[in-house]
């Protein structure tokens, strides 16, 4: 099956957030100056311990929302550098709030709304994180749902994370293409039934998961050609 048929009758785009629609390492960028040479090391341990702890947490049956985990997350990756500046902790965390969205991405979002289709975020991130980002960004008011794992109480890959998108947006798994710049959500969501474009802006090798992304684009700007739009 080519990517083409593989997005044939899809009513329903469903996004990732975080490092598809959002750059998570836009946040460390905001304050670069004051962390120096650590920045880039910094904004990339920050990122994988966030995910790192959201798994954990799911296995251990100890659920925290977002805001916490990404909280917890940057004091580790602040403890290993030696940072101990509490008011650049907060300036951090806070720049969190205010992500800068990809290029890319409102005109994307308006192309897809104009043909029609139901816009949606699935993310980790808390309702209050989300919407804070997408006031921001200015992209409200482009989806019709934001939807955060805190209505079931565990993070992706949980499959009844997707199942939130199915129950929201009323449409089935197979004709909702889901995005998202994470391997494992996309082999997550592949195997809940999305069809599921990966969008690898990192340059990524494709993990080696049960399931996997039905295309892979570099990134957003491509998308509507791939459902024929």
């Amino acid at each position: 099956m080519t990517a083409a048929t593989s997005f044939s009758g899809i009513q329903a785009c469903v996004f990732d957030a975080y490092g598809t629609l959002f750059d998570v390492h836009s946040a460390v960028a905001r304050h670069r100056q004051r962390l120096g040479d650590s920045a880039d090391a910094l904004s990339a341990l920050w990122r994988n311990k966030q995910l790192e702890y959201s798994w954990l947490r799911s296995l251990m049956g100890r659920h925290a929302d977002f805001w916490q985990v990404t909280r917890e997350a940057l004091k580790y990756a602040c403890d290993t550098f030696a940072i101990e500046d509490d008011a650049l902790i907060d300036d951090l965390l806070n720049a969190y709030l205010r992500l800068a969205c990809y290029p890319e991405v409102p005109d994307t979002l308006r192309r897809l709304r104009q043909q029609g289709m139901k816009l949606a975020i699935l993310s980790n991130g808390s309702p209050e994180m989300l919407k804070a980002a997408l006031d921001s960004a200015g992209l409200t008011d482009l989806l019709d749902a934001c939807l955060s794992v805190e209505d079931v109480g565990i993070y992706k890959p949980a499959p009844q994370v997707y199942q939130l998108a199915v129950d929201r947006l009323q449409v089935p798994a197979g004709a909702i293409s889901f995005q998202s710049s994470n391997s494992w959500d996309a082999a997550g969501a592949a195997s809940f039934g999305f069809r599921v474009a990966w969008i690898n802006r990192f340059g990524q090798r494709r993990d080696r998961l049960p399931a996997g992304p039905h295309a892979e684009l570099t990134d957003l700007q491509g998308f509507p050609a791939l459902l024929g739009l």
